[in-house]
């Protein structure tokens, strides 16, 4: 796998003429490769960053008597996005059938969940499904386009990664659990003792700019359902999608929405290894001598 498409190339070359005249070690050394983690996030959250944009964009500037449903809006902005991202080579073809399947997954599992009230969208719209805008899909899109771009630009190698097939009866089960909960229990906590044993001993080890650091891979999970959680805050306040507490005035997404997103990022690491299988950390990366600061 290519780390970079052919835009990036020239980016991270001229990148690279500023950044290799800065420090490489002690605390000035530790900015530059702090900087460059940030950097590097923010462009493997491009899709989900202008998506995010667009809907607080039109959360201010949105005439109500504009003739034109603020939903369709969304749903033509994140098909032209989509469609700039590939004619721009920001982003690859792989990428781009990761995104189809996230879209096509989260639409499904959107259609079942408006259906049984969990969350509402509550303007008008002309593409949709259901009681369900075409725009929503693009959510998923956009976990799915930061997990295969985040995999590609920070050159991710795993150890300990359990076996694909575990890793897709976890996933499979976790799918159907936010359908069946509504009509038996919720085995959440049963999923989240299967996910810590299935993935306790993995870690991914991933290179920033010098140097190449380590996480455990559950942390790892965390962190990003975080990142989503904060989103959703974002996207609820906006109004693009709210859940039934937030009808009368908004408030904070509860924390336990924080499990949810938890639990998807198992979805999300196991549809990306179908289209990119996981890349393992080699013999010579262990014998490697790795530089303070990074493994």
């Amino acid at each position: 796998m290519k780390r970079f498409t052919s835009v990036e190339e020239v980016i991270d070359l001229a990148a690279h003429r500023i950044l290799d005249r800065l420090p490489g070690s002690g605390v000035w050394g530790g900015a530059v490769e702090f900087l460059v983690f940030g950097i590097k996030q923010a462009w493997a959250c491009l899709f989900g960053g202008l998506m995010l944009g667009v809907i607080l964009a039109t959360k201010f500037f949105w005439p109500d008597d504009g003739g034109f449903a603020r939903y369709d809006f969304l749903f033509i902005a994140a098909l032209l996005i989509q469609l700039s991202m590939l004619a721009f080579r920001l982003e690859t073809l792989g990428e781009a059938k990761i995104i189809l399947i996230f879209h096509v997954v989260g639409t499904l599992m959107e259609i079942f969940k408006t259906h049984v009230g969990s969350w509402i969208y509550p303007e008008p719209s002309l593409l949709r499904i259901g009681g369900v805008p075409l725009f929503s899909g693009f959510m998923y899109a956009a976990v799915g386009s930061y997990m295969a771009r985040v995999n590609r630009i920070f050159d991710i190698r795993l150890e300990n990664y359990p076996r694909l097939w575990m890793t897709a009866i976890l996933a499979m089960a976790i799918y159907a659990n936010f359908f069946t909960h509504h009509y038996i229990a919720d085995l959440r906590w049963v999923l989240f003792a299967a996910t810590i044993a299935l993935f306790a001993r993995s870690s991914m080890y991933y290179r920033v700019f010098r140097s190449r650091h380590h996480m455990p891979l559950l942390l790892a999970f965390l962190l990003v359902a975080l990142f989503i959680w904060g989103a959703e805050n974002i996207g609820t306040w906006s109004r693009a999608w709210i859940y039934p507490s937030q009808a009368e005035a908004w408030s904070p997404v509860s924390l336990s929405k924080l499990g949810s997103w938890y639990l998807l990022m198992i979805i999300s690491v196991v549809l990306v290894t179908w289209i990119h299988p996981p890349r393992m950390r080699d013999a010579h990366e262990r014998m490697a001598q790795a530089p303070c600061g990074s493994e």
